[in-house]
């Protein structure tokens, strides 16, 4: 009985501790500014169906290339990142309508992509936060539009 106690705790720890593949799969590679035009480009040519998934991978992958650029000290280049975001939340919002194709994964994308804004906020200096709350806050819109279609259909 001795040794059941701690091997159970041992277990439920390395269960707890390990890396969830969801998340890891999400963050597994680094955006760069040719892969953010290439599939910016996607995106705008792509089908009408397929454009609000496409345009939710173009926000993440902008968020993450924003952060990189924070953590590297180009605040200037981060800060015009985080504009642009803006007008891809509203072709979001206007391809929530026509996408019946892999709306789910755009609402787990955006909400993921919410959740390391939040984090970036909490990380950014004072006078960049202002624009990172107002992008959250876009991107918190857009994925609640999202959830309610997914839950509509």
């Amino acid at each position: 009985m001795r040794t059941v106690a701690p091997v159970a705790v041992l277990v439920v720890l390395l269960v707890v501790a390990s890396p969830r593949p969801t998340n890891a799969a999400i963050d597994s590679k680094q955006p760069d500014a040719q892969s953010i035009a290439a599939l910016e480009a996607k995106a705008s040519q792509a089908q009408p169906r397929e454009q609000c998934f496409l345009y939710a991978e173009l926000v993440h992958e902008m968020i993450e290339f924003s952060s990189a650029q924070y953590a590297a000290g180009e605040f200037e280049k981060a800060s015009d990142t985080l504009k642009r975001v803006g007008g891809f939340a509203q072709k979001i919002h206007i391809a929530v309508a026509n996408d019946e194709k892999r709306l789910k994964n755009a609402q787990i994308l955006l909400r993921h992509t919410a959740f390391r804004l939040n984090e970036l906020l909490h990380a950014s200096a004072l006078e960049d936060r202002p624009l990172v709350a107002e992008t959250l806050a876009q991107v918190n819109q857009i994925q609640t539009e999202t959830m309610m279609q997914v839950f509509k259909k």
